[in-house]
């Protein structure tokens, strides 16, 4: 087939005798449009004649009324957005309350895809929007977003969908729609038609009957929601875009062991040097080889050769393109940089260690499973930096307060005396501490642990907001069972020379709707990995007792 002739100008359009024809024994292919979309956008190109006669042929997929005033532009393609399906055609998502309970910024979350409201999601948001809890908070907000973008819309135009960025949202490229007629809802016998999620499936049902050619999803946060949903034979997915990983094995350890060829590899070119830092002499590595793109500052970096040779451990302090400098570590292992009587048990305590007692490092997380340590070494590390170098003024323990099991009811006193049943883990790490010191005998170690009481407050998550803490080491316990959005709250507290210390096994979560994957904890170990002043270490070997080490395997 010959070539059109070139255009004399830029920007001149062809004229219909300069395409080229087609032989009479070939067949030619017609142009299809892959996705009408009957809406006006900044960002589309103005139709061409052409493709607007194809369009004309091309069925609607919209769930809107066609206006003739409406024109019909190919979509703009964008590296960035989600995968529409094959066909090219935006899927409809039907949103679950309490996605929007979890997250209120859900509806602008979806890219080029239409949201879809039932009148019982509504309903449900109305129902949860008194109180003072996270879940009343979430629901207002949400009820202030649809509000903001339901004004100034006229009633003929709700039908035909809103626009998701009106409100400056640019990601959000769909459009809104609200269950404005009532629709004839099918649903298999034995399921009541009074149970509001039950409604909100005959809502999915009814629109798959209505709009055939569209993918139609439910999205849910609720297991049994998406179980009944799929018995039913209708789609419907978890809501994950608040997810940090996928997977939790890929979650940031913030320990990397290097091969056994690493010196050789790296060593062309290498310099070393020493320097003395908080009365410490430290040795200093600046290398470049491939292995440095990998490593991440204030990684920790290992190497034990099993042919007997001494072993390195070192922190990456610096990243320069393909360049790293590697400082060697202070050995907490040894007695006499024990922390407060304490010293570690194994490699990964010791880089905890390094971590807790440095002046540098603001923002520090610790991972593990029960009996690894995280509770003693930070309480240790913090009643030497407030006691002895007189680094922070007191110690400030929080956590958040989610029974195991029922809930054994108000509790009586002022606010640190409700707290205290909570804290019995640090209680129980205090006695280990104040036992370290034999010589000091009975009236001495009640005199110490007087002291120590007078700097350790112990304060709730309920009255956090406003707060400013100034110079104080700042422990979070339990961290697993935040939300991403509490985590923030807590991190945001922290003023001039403080230290927060985030503690907790995301293996071990208790709060409803809340999963490793969406955990605050994994969201601020994901967050700040890199960054020179916070640090992370997963702690791997439990050091509690060879009981509760068996136990943690077995059970």
């Amino acid at each position: 087939m010959p070539l059109p002739k070139l255009p004399t100008k830029p920007a001149a359009l062809l004229s219909p005798q300069d395409y080229p024809k087609a032989d009479k024994d070939k067949i030619v292919k017609s142009l299809t449009l892959i996705e009408p979309v009957a809406r006006k956008t900044e960002a589309a190109p103005a139709p061409t004649p052409v493709r607007a006669k194809i369009a004309d042929k091309a069925p609607a997929t919209k769930p809107r009324a066609a206006s003739s005033a409406q024109t019909v532009a190919l979509a703009p393609k964008s590296g960035t957005r989600r995968p529409t399906d094959k066909s090219g055609v935006t899927k409809l998502f039907v949103l679950d309350t309490n996605v929007l309970m979890h997250d209120p910024t859900s509806l602008f979350r979806f890219e080029e895809h239409d949201v879809y409201l039932p009148m019982m999601t509504l309903e449900e948001l109305d129902d949860h929007k008194k109180g003072m809890s996270e879940v009343a908070r979430s629901a207002r907000q949400v009820s202030r977003s649809l509000d903001a973008l339901v004004s100034g819309v006229e009633e003929n135009a709700i039908d035909e969908g809103i626009p998701l960025s009106k409100l400056g949202n640019k990601d959000a490229k769909g459009r809104l729609f609200f269950q404005t007629k009532l629709q004839n809802v099918s649903l298999p016998e034995g399921l009541p038609m009074g149970k509001a999620d039950n409604q909100i499936l005959g809502v999915v049902r009814a629109l798959e009957a209505q709009y055939p050619g569209r993918a139609i999803v439910l999205v849910s946060k609720d297991i049994n929601m998406r179980i009944k949903a799929r018995a039913m034979g209708l789609p419907a997915e978890e809501y994950l875009n608040d997810h940090v990983l996928e997977d939790t094995d890929l979650l940031y350890s913030g320990i990397m062991q290097l091969p056994d060829d690493f010196w050789i590899k790296h060593a062309k070119g290498m310099e070393s040097w020493q320097e003395n830092k908080h009365g410490t002499g430290y040795t200093f590595y600046r290398l470049s080889g491939p292995v440095v793109p990998s490593m991440l500052v204030n990684q920790f970096v290992f190497m034990e050769p099993q042919n007997g040779e001494a072993s390195f451990y070192g922190q990456v302090r610096q990243i320069n393109g393909k360049t790293a400098v590697i400082q060697t570590l202070r050995d907490y292992a040894h007695t006499k940089n024990s922390v407060w009587g304490v010293t570690a048990r194994n490699r990964e305590q010791n880089f905890a260690l390094n971590l807790l007692m440095d002046p540098e490092c603001d923002f520090v997380t610790l991972l593990g499973q029960a009996g690894t340590g995280k509770t003693l070494l930070a309480l240790a590390a913090g009643l030497a930096q407030v006691l002895e170098t007189k680094l922070y003024s007191e110690i400030i323990v929080t956590r958040v307060t989610v029974p195991v099991g029922e809930d054994i009811g108000f509790l009586p006193g002022t606010e640190e005396e409700k707290m205290s049943p909570w804290m019995g883990a640090f209680d129980d790490n205090l006695e280990v501490l104040n036992k370290s010191d034999n010589d000091a005998g009975e009236w001495g170690r009640a005199a110490t642990q007087d002291l120590i009481r007078s700097r350790i407050k112990i304060k709730s998550l309920n009255f956090m907001r406003g707060r400013t803490f100034v110079n104080k080491f700042l422990i979070i316990d339990e961290a697993q069972n935040l939300t991403p959005k509490q985590m923030k709250t807590l991190v945001t507290r922290a003023g001039p020379g403080t230290k927060i210390i985030c503690l907790g096994n995301i293996a071990q979560i208790d709060t409803p709707y809340l999963t490793e994957g969406s955990s605050g904890l994994t969201y601020v170990v994901d967050r700040f990995k890199g960054w020179g002043h916070s640090g992370h270490v997963t702690l791997a070997r439990g050091e509690r007792s060879r009981l509760a080490d068996h136990a943690s395997e077995v059970l």
